[in-house]
This record gives C-alpha cells, sequence and structure tokens, in this order.
C-alpha cells in the first residue's frame, strides 16, 4: 500500500524493523531492535520518544536521521524514503563536547556550516547573531568552548542546528548530562524557540516530567527487544507548563502507571 503525499517536515513510518544482522548470521535466528512501529509525526509538532534505557528510542531516532539503515518496513521524509542523513534533519547530542569544535569560538562553531555553504560573511554574520540571541549567548561570541559550562555549550550546539535552519530537530536527551537548574532553563528555552520556528522536533527522554513539560504527544516504547510503540498520549495541557498543576500530576500518574505495569519497565 503506498503511502500518502505528506508536507515536506511530516515525518511517516510504517512497520519499521531493525534487527541485529550478525547475530542472526550466526545463530539463524533474527533479533530485533524495534519492530514493526508505526508512527505519523506531524509537520511542526514536538513529539516526545519516552522509554527505559535500551528499548531502542535512539535507534529509532538514528534511523530517522538516516546514520542508521532500516531492515525492513517503510520510513518517509515528506514523500522521500530516508536512506541517508540530510539537510532537512538535524540531530542534538547529550553530549555537547563531542559536536563543537574546541578550537573555533562561539559564533565560528554556529557559523560553521554556513561557512561551508560558502554564504558571505554579513548574512552568516546576521543569522548567527540571531540564533546565538536566541539561545541566551550574546556576549559570549569569542570564547571557546573550554570557557563554556555545560549549558552554554548546548545552547552553542543548538543555535549551529538552528543556524543551518533545518526542517527537523532529531534530540537524542540533548538535556540529560546537565544539573536540574540548566536542564529547567534549557528545557523553557527549547519549548520558547520550537514555538518561534515551528520546527518539527522528536525528542528522546527516559524522564516522564520531561516529556510532559515539553510534548504535545508522547509515544511510549516498549521494553526492549523487539521494542514498538506501546501507547500515544496526547498531552492537552497549555505552554509554559507548570509541573506542579493537578493536571499534570494526574498525567504523570498515567504515564508512570503505565510503566509500573509494564514488565521490566519504570523509569525516572
Amino acid at each position: 500500500m503506498a503511502l500518502a503525499t505528506f508536507p515536506a517536515n511530516t515525518i511517516t513510518i510504517e512497520r519499521l524493523n531493525k534487527s541485529y544482522a550478525e547475530t542472526a548470521k550466526k545463530s539463524g535466528n533474527v533479533h530485533y531492535i524495534i519492530q514493526d512501529v508505526d508512527l505519523v509525526v506531524k509537520g511542526g509538532e514536538f513529539f516526545v520518544l519516552l522509554g527505559p534505557s535500551g528499548c531502542g528510542k535512539s535507534t529509532l531516532l538514528n534511523m530517522i536521521a538516516g546514520f542508521v539503515s532500516k531492515t525492513g518496513g517503510r520510513l518517509q521524509v515528506g514523500d522521500v524514503e530516508v536512506d541517508k542523513p540530510g539537510r532537512d534533519r538535524a540531530v542534538v547530542f547529550q553530549q555537547a563536547d563531542s559536536s563543537l569544535f574546541p578550537w573555533l569560538t562561539v559564533r565560528q562553531n554556529v557559523e560553521f556550516g554556513l561557512k561551508m555553504k560558502k554564504m558571505p560573511k554579513p548574512q552568516r554574520r546576521e543569522i548567527s547573531d540571531r540564533f546565538i540571541g536566541m539561545v541566551g549567548l550574546a556576549g559570549h561570541e569569542g570564547k571557546f568552548p573550554r570557557e563554556l559550562s555545560g549549558g552554554m555549550k548546548q545552547r552553542v550546539q543548538l543555535a549551529r542546528v538552528l543556524a543551518n535552519d533545518p526542517a527537523i530537530l532529531l534530540m537524542d536527551e540533548p538535556f540529560g548530562a546537565l544539573d536540574a537548574m540548566t536542564r529547567r532553563t534549557m528545557q523553557k528555552e527549547l519549548s520558547g524557540i520550537w514555538q518561534a520556528t515551528n520546527k518539527t522536533v522528536i525528542f528522546v527522554t527516559h524522564d516522564i516530567q520531561e516529556a510532559i513539560l515539553l510534548g504535545g504527544r508522547i509515544a511510549i516504547m516498549s521494553p526492549g527487544p523487539s521494542s514498538r510503540i506501546a501507547h500515544i498520549y496526547e498531552v492537552p495541557l497549555a505552554y509554559p507548563r507548570d509541573a506542579a498543576a493537578p493536571e499534570f500530576y494526574s498525567l504523570y500518574q498515567t504515564i508512570q502507571a503505565h510503566f509500573d505495569e509494564t514488565e521490566g519497565g519504570g523509569t525516572a
């Protein structure tokens, strides 16, 4: 059955599989990381993948990014089958250190992709000023990564991604290595940036509170192996969200109960 036509920043998945190929060759059995995943992430949506460690969240994200090939099924961005990385998708990783060039300043890191495109310097400066300001780093343009805190490095990574103007942001537990206060600040900033830019965001986390603070919908992934989408929760709460609100707590309890009832489940 052919997939319907979707906007360029919509992600459509049908019966998507990823197996351990080498293990299957040796044993004759197929061991799936994810199996029969069906999902549509609408253009401009903030979508959260939530589940315990080892359930295949990052594998699915990397398949959407084009870093990991599928074993079977269909995966499309817009009407194009994903088989490699593309400029329409950008990944924000947990460890910003691994994605920043230590010998470049904040501005030079943010402008790196624009420079590779041979964009004129005045235009690069205008774009970098916009996104450095958007992530709260105005005044730090001349600093090197070694002079920045963990939260500031993550802001640089996000500004660089936004400067390249991808339609889709793929975020793999980007705030997981930050302290609690910095993490909350970054969550608020990301929510504001998403609302200002209308990007499609897929955000991976194992933290229920973070999922509810950020997501419009939350997909619960079943424990691996052979993980799949177990349930999708709508989040009918206005932004900005208050974790102390009764409606927030009620949804938190509902999602936690899902994990409590799942064999091997349980998450923060």
